[in-house]
């Protein structure tokens, strides 16, 4: 068996029992191990081998986990199809993958499985022959069900096999420029190797430590911490989906040390408890930033006892890629970046105007070669090559910078960078200052071409009386360069949003737009 096999981080040495707890349900790694072997032998009975397809389309259950070793042994690949999507982005994803079996929930909470599937055209995704219904018989479809009942009775199990570690296993999904998402495909190797990096870096122990598994697993953030913890032998306790009080309950009555999540997810957590110090075995709690006021947020949870650490990632280099260390400065260790996980993974910085390498501490592309980066992306050979440098970086398209110190600083995504007066500028500096005004709850700053000029502007929700322009426009001229002080300030009631798999994110596309327009109607 090889080291970079996935069966190998289940044979981890010393490991905890059980391995996994689903909705207060020990899975025993040993049980586990043959759960794998039945989804295997059900799989190749349904006609998937060396190189086909299987969409996942379920919450986090142990069914999702037997499948993504199963097809490891077969040589399949699994697409893993967020359970937030709709019609167009299932058919999107079952279109680009050539999905041949789609395995999918009956039913959850208010999601019609069946509705979303019945606005996808048949002859949209031709490859798809059939679905594997997980909790009933079949559900209204235009394609022939049949029922995904591995563990419901005994079946013969697959041994595990010699299979090629270098072959893509698991395709995420990824947002970009172009109509629908790519499939970013990762080998065994690259998940494995990056799981067993996680498992070094955050030094754990699988007798002392455990992790509160939140996130989906459709998603690299969920994946990566997943199979960190397996790698490690740890124990992991998994919500099928993340609501905060059954979060709250785990994380005291088990004990739980570490947890990888959303700012608005801790946020949730520590609102449901006025326990001053709640979690007295919270060791590290890796967040990523998507709403305004994360970092008031992080000086809450860190006197309250949840020890917030900036962390970054991406589909093609893994979540997880880098983390804040313990021993950082609190205003260092919640910025995202860090240090990254692998020994061998390279981070440098790409200067956006010269082309050439950026020196520490200048604003530019972050681009990183790491044994986590991903093999391209599926079924797209011109989108990888556009995607990787000649020698093999990942050119991410987010903004940052190097520390000095083997650390770096993400900043922002490319596109929400705003270049004024001839310098990157995160939009986050601008809106600091603006929620540290008088009168304002939150604050989102995009830039705009004014006049032929890119300047910003400001979209701000009071917290009281609606502040006035002139007065937060003479303010952030006392505390900022001219060319960072907005040419307007909007007051809204709320924020364009979207739900993602992580959390909610603000549309800073749609506020460039009603951005224009108001200036335009002016």
């Amino acid at each position: 068996m090889s080291q970079f096999s996935l069966q190998s981080l289940i044979d981890a040495e010393g490991a905890a029992d059980p391995a996994f707890v689903f909705d207060g349900t020990p899975v025993s790694r040993v049980e586990f191990s043959a759960k794998v072997g039945q989804t295997a032998a059900w799989l190749a009975a349904q006609g998937i081998g060396r190189g086909d397809v299987v969409a996942v389309w379920l919450v986090n259950r142990v069914e999702w986990i037997a499948l993504l070793f199963a097809a490891a042994r077969l040589g399949a690949v699994v697409a893993a199809v967020n359970t937030r999507y709709r019609s167009a982005e299932v058919a999107h994803l079952l279109k680009v993958s050539a999905a041949k079996l789609m395995v999918v929930e009956a039913a959850f909470r208010s999601i019609d499985f069946a509705a979303i599937l019945a606005g996808v055209a048949k002859d949209e995704v031709p490859a798809l022959q059939r679905l594997a219904v997980v909790g009933a018989d079949a559900i209204p479809s235009q394609w022939p069900c049949v029922r995904f009942d591995v563990f419901e009775k005994p079946s013969p199990a697959v041994p595990p096999g010699q299979d090629d570690v270098d072959l893509p296993v698991l395709l995420y999904t990824t947002s970009g420029t172009t109509k629908g998402p790519k499939l970013v495909a990762h080998s065994q190797r690259t998940l494995a190797s990056h799981a067993a990096s996680v498992a070094k870096a955050l030094k754990l122990s699988p007798q002392r430590h455990s992790l509160l598994a939140m996130l989906p697993f459709c998603g690299t953030f969920g994946m990566t911490g997943l199979l960190g913890f397996i790698a490690a032998g740890a124990t992991i306790h998994v919500l099928d989906a993340f609501e905060a009080a059954p979060a709250l309950k785990i994380l005291g009555e088990h004990a739980i040390t570490h947890a990888f999540g959303s700012d608005e997810m801790f946020r949730r957590i520590l609102a449901l408890t006025d326990t001053p110090r709640p979690f007295p075995h919270l060791e590290l709690c890796g967040f990523a930033a998507f709403q305004p006021g994360w970092r008031e947020l992080a000086a809450e949870a860190e006197a309250r006892g949840m020890p917030l650490h900036g962390l970054y990632g991406s589909s093609e280099v893994q979540a997880l890629f880098s983390i804040a260390r313990t021993s950082d400065a609190f205003a260092d260790r919640i910025e995202g970046g860090g240090w990254p996980m692998s020994p061998d993974a390279e981070v440098r910085v790409r200067d956006t105007e010269t082309g050439g390498l950026a020196a520490r501490g200048v604003s530019g592309e972050i681009e990183i070669r790491a044994p986590s980066r991903f093999l391209g992306y599926f079924n797209n050979p011109q989108a990888t090559r556009e995607a990787i440098s000649a020698d093999g970086f990942f050119r991410t398209g987010d903004i940052g910078r190097l520390r000095g110190d083997g650390a770096f600083i993400y900043e922002t995504r490319a596109g929400d960078a705003m270049r004024l007066g001839g310098f990157l500028v995160a939009p986050g500096e601008i809106e600091d200052e603006l929620k540290s005004c008088a009168g304002v709850a939150d604050a989102q700053v995009v830039a705009v071409d004014l006049k032929g000029q890119a300047r910003c502007v400001a979209f701000v929700i009071p917290s009281t009386e609606p502040p006035a322009q002139e007065a937060l426009i003479a303010r952030l001229r006392e505390r900022l360069a001219g060319y960072k002080v907005p040419a307007r300030i909007y007051v809204v009631d709320t924020f364009p949003v979207t739900d993602s798999a992580n959390g909610v994110k603000i549309q800073r596309a749609r506020l460039r737009t009603m951005a224009m327009e108001r200036i335009a109607a002016e």
